[in-house]
Parts: structure tokens; C-alpha cells; sequence
């Protein structure tokens, strides 16, 4: 019988793509503040073509090249530094919110997630979710050697709550990391997969497959109830 149940927290509550986008558009707003710079919209046109084509590491280096914007390593660290430190413009879909409130009732919820602290402190905020969850760990809290697969926050809620991984469903995204820790120490695992999520890689490793897939949160709760 499951009693808990601990939620990853982007693209599995809510679309990571519009985080990124509420981001871009702060990045775009900072430079168009600079000297010569071209319009806003202009800047966040091409931020998002850059991320859209696939480049997730050299975005800001490329799209500064090609609006003709001078670049050093200091300036690319003010725009990182804007990104992750912007408050964003995001809403928790009606789904999930229709979903939390229905579960909390019936079982303790928890919310793990990876990411630099202020950023995912900052999304919880914006999506303002905290009043469902008994036990929130950010993972930079603990130190990056334990964010996911790490097996140590997932150990912790477990403790917090005083639950065993029997009783534990791990509801997340993300097959390269998200299942690996929790099927070990023998949780349920649940992968939901929204259509617009960012990470849509698979993994030929059995240890990191879920044991169920649900293709909407809404699928979630009659779910629970069967495990």
C-alpha cells in the first residue's frame, strides 16, 4: 500500500520549457540595456532559436555573436547569474494543482529536486506549491555529489516521514536519473511524460527504467490506488 508520494518537480509538475522561456526573456531584458543593443524582443528571438535548435550549453555565446553584442566570460556570467536568479513568469497547469490538492489528503507528499538553489527555491515560489508538500529537499542543500541519482535525499524524506520505500511511489521525468536510486532501494517508480518536456532521451539501462508510465498527471491518483 502506498502512504507516500515524492514528486520530482520540472517537467513532471510543470513545463520546464516555460521556465526557460520566463528566463530568457529576463537575460533579454538585462541586455537590451546595454549600450547599442538591439530591441528586447529581438534578443529573446534569438536566445530562443538558439535553445530551440538544440544548443543548451553555448546559448548565450551564440546568440550574442549573432546580434553582434561584444562577449566576455564576466558578461556571460551576469547573464547566467540572471537566469538562474530571475523570478519566474511560470503557473502550475490546472492538472497538477487538481491533482496535489486531491492527493494530500490521501497520502504525505514530498518534493525533490535537483538544480541550483535559488533557481528551483524561485519555481516552487512562482508555482506556489509549497501547502501540499510535508517535506521539500533541494538537493543543492545537501551538496551536488548528492543530487540525482544520488540515493541520500530520497533516503531522507523516507526518514523524515517515517515511511518505507515499499510504501513509497517516486513520480518524475527524467530516465537518465530520475528512477536509478528509487528502484534500488525498492520505491515504485512512475515516469510521467509530457509532450513538451526537455528531456526526451531514452537509457538502455534496466536499473534506470520506471516500472510504469503515465502520458498525463490526471492518470496519477487511480494509479496510486492500485499499487
Amino acid at each position: 500500500m502506498i502512504t507516500t508520494v515524492i514528486f520530482d518537480l520540472d517537467d513532471t509538475l510543470y513545463d520546464e520549457l516555460d521556465y526557460c522561456k520566463s528566463g530568457f526573456a529576463s537575460v533579454a531584458d538585462f541586455l537590451a540595456e546595454l549600450p547599442q543593443a538591439p530591441p528586447a524582443d529581438r534578443i529573446f528571438d534569438s536566445l530562443w532559436r538558439e535553445f530551440s535548435s538544440g544548443n543548451r550549453k553555448t546559448t548565450f555565446n551564440a546568440a550574442l555573436d549573432e546580434l553582434a553584442i561584444t562577449c566576455d566570460d564576466n558578461l556571460i556570467a551576469k547573464l547566467v547569474e540572471t537566469y538562474r536568479n530571475h523570478v519566474p513568469d511560470i503557473t502550475l497547469p490546472a492538472d497538477s494543482e487538481s491533482v496535489l490538492s486531491r492527493l494530500t489528503d490521501k497520502f504525505s507528499l514530498a518534493l525533490l529536486t535537483d538544480g541550483f538553489l535559488p533557481a528551483q527555491q524561485l519555481k516552487v515560489r512562482a508555482l506556489g506549491i509549497e501547502k501540499y508538500f510535508k517535506s521539500i529537499v533541494y538537493t543543492e542543500q545537501l551538496g551536488r555529489q548528492f543530487w540525482k541519482p544520488s540515493p541520500v535525499a530520497y533516503e531522507k524524506i523516507m526518514q523524515e516521514l517515517n515511511t518505507a520505500p515499499q510504501a513509497t511511489a517516486c513520480v518524475a521525468d527524467n530516465v537518465q536519473k530520475d528512477f536509478i536510486a528509487p528502484n534500488q532501494l525498492g520505491c515504485k517508480t512512475i515516469q510521467i511524460i509530457r509532450p513538451n518536456r526537455i528531456h526526451s532521451e531514452s537509457s538502455v539501462d534496466p536499473k534506470a527504467a520506471p516500472q510504469h508510465i503515465i502520458q498525463n498527471i490526471s492518470q496519477l491518483p487511480p494509479l496510486l490506488e492500485q499499487l
